[in-house]
């Protein structure tokens, strides 16, 4: 494991400590950890749903309902893929 070091204001600082208290975190790298996980699960869906947007909802033909669940189906196979 690699140790990473990051500077954070005072205020800051108390803020993390308190809500790490009310939330009963043992310490500030378990919250950190936690924090920074949960971050990039959330940056990943949205880039799926922007790539499901692009390829699935942009386009300029008329979308027939077959091809609508065919695309709908599709996003949903790799939105699984990608959180299993």
């Amino acid at each position: 494991m690699e140790t990473v070091c990051i500077k954070v204001e005072e205020d800051f600082l108390r803020d993390i400590e308190k809500t790490m208290k009310r939330h009963r975190y043992a310490t500030k790298t378990e919250f950190i950890r936690e924090a920074v996980r949960k971050r990039m699960k959330e940056l990943e869906k949205e880039e799926i749903l922007e790539s499901i947007k692009k390829a699935y909802g942009s386009s300029k033909k008329k979308t027939t309902p077959g091809e609508y669940e065919r695309a709908r189906e599709e996003a949903f196979e790799e939105i699984a893929r990608r959180f299993k």
